[in-house]
C-alpha cells in the first residue's frame, strides 16, 4: 500500500477534486490519497464524489481552517 500526498491549499472547487480524480487513476488499489485543503467545501465536494463512486473517504479537520481528505483506491 502506498500513501499519496496531494497540497491543495488555497485551491478552491473543483480544482482539488479534478486533481483528486487524476491522480487516482494512477493509483493501484488498496492506496490511500491524502488531500489536504484550507477550503470546507473540498472536502464536502471530494466526500460526496469518493461516497458516489464507492471509495472510503474521511474528511478530517487537522487544525483550524485546515482539512485532510483520505481517499482509498478501490
Amino acid at each position: 500500500m502506498t500513501v499519496k500526498k496531494l497540497d491543495c491549499l488555497s485551491e478552491v472547487c473543483p480544482i482539488p477534486l479534478l486533481k483528486a480524480m487524476k491522480e487516482l487513476k494512477n493509483m493501484k488499489s488498496g492506496d490511500i490519497l491524502i488531500l489536504n485543503s484550507d477550503h470546507s467545501c473540498v472536502g464536502i465536494d471530494v466526500k460526496e464524489w469518493a461516497e458516489k463512486h464507492n471509495y472510503p473517504v474521511e474528511v478530517v479537520e487537522v487544525e483550524d481552517g485546515e482539512w485532510e481528505v483520505y481517499i482509498q483506491k478501490i
